[in-house]
């Protein structure tokens, strides 16, 4: 029996507003994914798979565990859920780019440090780097073309990452807590080697705490004034209210 015809029966025993159908529907799609990509047998044995340009928006499942090349670029994967390629052991490279990535689930690349050498997540959404994500993958990666914020998150992400440091490289600032520092445009381990994105930060957030106490201290002191004023002029008025009740006073001897 064909899958579609499978899946139309499916259908037909579950109702579609049914969870069931829709995740037995869900799985159909992802498995037929598996088979529009084109697969390519190489000398040593291993497999190389390409699932280029197909707009998938997750990675497809049934991918052989001889995997050793796998080419998901130019599709529209925003995320990577945990052990997604921990069945891949023999993974050598792993091609992201041209994705809708924008972020990277910790445990995503799980099981592939012993056998990965290549990973290119060029041309996605990226803007931080987790050690929890790429912690134990020492590979050369392609980094480039994301919108990486340069921060004090990424300023000590960076060091604890076991990539070649070229990599690293390609990390170049888009955006950054310190827009006055030029940091736009740089190479974040370059911009690291002349500032302490840490302390300035920590800097810029003293000055705007002491800023902020002082003027509540000077909304304090003005408070304080207007209450002793306001109280004088009311102990003013109660005292000459009550010499007025005494000069009325009929029993008052004169």
């Amino acid at each position: 029996m064909s899958r579609s015809l499978t899946l139309v029966l499916l259908l037909l025993l579950f109702p579609p507003s049914s969870p069931r159908a829709a995740a037995l529907w869900r799985r159909g799609n992802r498995v037929s994914s598996i088979n529009a990509c084109q697969q390519t047998e190489e000398a040593d044995g291993g497999l190389t798979v390409r699932c280029s340009g197909l707009r998938l928006t997750q990675i497809p499942a049934g991918l052989s565990n001889h995997t050793t090349r796998l080419f998901l670029n130019n599709n529209r994967i925003s995320s990577l859920p945990a052990f997604c390629f921990s069945d891949l052991f023999l993974l050598d490279e792993l091609d992201l780019s041209h994705n809708q990535l924008s972020s990277l689930e910790p445990g995503c690349f799980s099981g592939l440090a012993p056998s990965l050498r290549y990973l290119d997540l060029s041309s996605n959404r990226l803007t931080t780097l987790d050690p929890a994500v790429l912690g134990g993958l020492q590979v050369q990666a392609n980094l480039s073309q994301n919108p990486w914020h340069c921060n004090c998150s990424m300023q000590i992400s960076v060091p604890q990452l076991d990539v070649e440091k070229s990599s690293l490289e390609k990390v170049v600032c888009f955006s950054s807590d310190l827009p006055n520092l030029g940091a736009v445009g740089l190479p974040l381990v370059s911009l690291m080697q002349d500032w302490d994105l840490c302390r300035s930060v920590r800097r810029t957030t003293d000055f705007l705490t002491l800023t902020t106490m002082f003027l509540w201290f000077i909304m304090l002191i003005f408070y304080l004034i207007y209450y002793i004023r306001h109280n004088e002029v009311f102990a003013r008025r109660h005292l000459e209210y009550l010499r007025f009740l005494e000069s009325r006073d009929p029993f008052r001897p004169r």
